[in-house]
């Protein structure tokens, strides 16, 4: 009776639950539960750096990039650098990685705060993707942390030949079809802000004097990106 007392209090321990949940989830088993816990907690809910994924989501952003340009370089032998450089881009932009953690099942795990409308349609689990690789980094090492991206994120979510025919530079298309059409056009920085240890831009669209759609990121140009995303879905361009 003590050991089925004992198995069904572990089963309920939180630590047994979400190790279950990472292996479940994400395919990932680890001794060290804190580094995920970590990597999983947005600022909303842990305001320190060393409580929530910011330190983690600069760390994973940087091996991620590194395990896409390697999968890039090797899989095109003859591409020239250009051509590298703009399919990295498709692959690792904030979007993309978004859309892939919301289907890898990342918004359940994440732990943020969900009385906070803006934040479910943010783009909070695309860094909480970057935090997880870094933690794995930190926890199993580089090639252990390639094999996982490979296998649980480049394979089964980045599809090279959709990508391919895909245009990022969507600041760029929006500008070319004000060109063509004769409209007045410009971006212009709103509000520039601190978010946790980071700066965040508030960037507008302007068209014709008005106001039609903005965009916020961690640089002017990611703002700018998503500023020219929402004014063309509005537009439908």
């Amino acid at each position: 009776m003590l050991a089925i007392f004992s198995f069904f209090n572990k089963k309920q321990d939180p630590e047994v639950r979400f190790a279950r949940q990472l292996r479940e989830v994400l395919a990932i088993q680890t001794n060290n539960i804190q580094l995920y816990r970590t990597a999983l907690s947005h600022r909303s809910i842990k305001e320190t750096a060393e409580e929530n994924n910011e330190r983690l989501e600069y760390l994973g952003d940087a091996i991620l990039s590194a395990i896409v340009a390697d999968y890039l370089f090797k899989r095109y032998p003859y591409k020239e650098e250009g051509y590298l450089t703009e399919m990295r881009s498709k692959m690792v932009n904030r979007q993309q990685l978004n859309d892939i953690a919301l289907r890898m099942g990342l918004r359940k795990l994440t732990f943020y705060n969900k009385f906070d409308n803006a934040l479910k349609a943010s783009q909070i689990f695309g860094n909480t993707l970057e935090a997880l690789v870094g933690a794995l980094y930190l926890d199993k090492g580089y090639l252990k942390t390639q094999q996982w991206v490979m296998q649980q994120v480049v394979l089964p979510h980045m599809f090279i030949e959709d990508l391919e025919g895909i245009d990022i530079n969507l600041k760029n298309k929006l500008i070319g079809w004000a060109n063509k059409n004769g409209k007045s056009l410009r971006f212009e920085l709103a509000a520039e802000k601190r978010e946790g240890n980071r700066r965040l831009f508030l960037i507008d669209v302007h068209l014709e004097g008005e106001i039609i759609a903005s965009g916020k990121g961690y640089n002017k140009k990611e703002a700018s990106q998503q500023a020219a995303q929402a004014a063309l879905l509005r537009m439908g361009i």
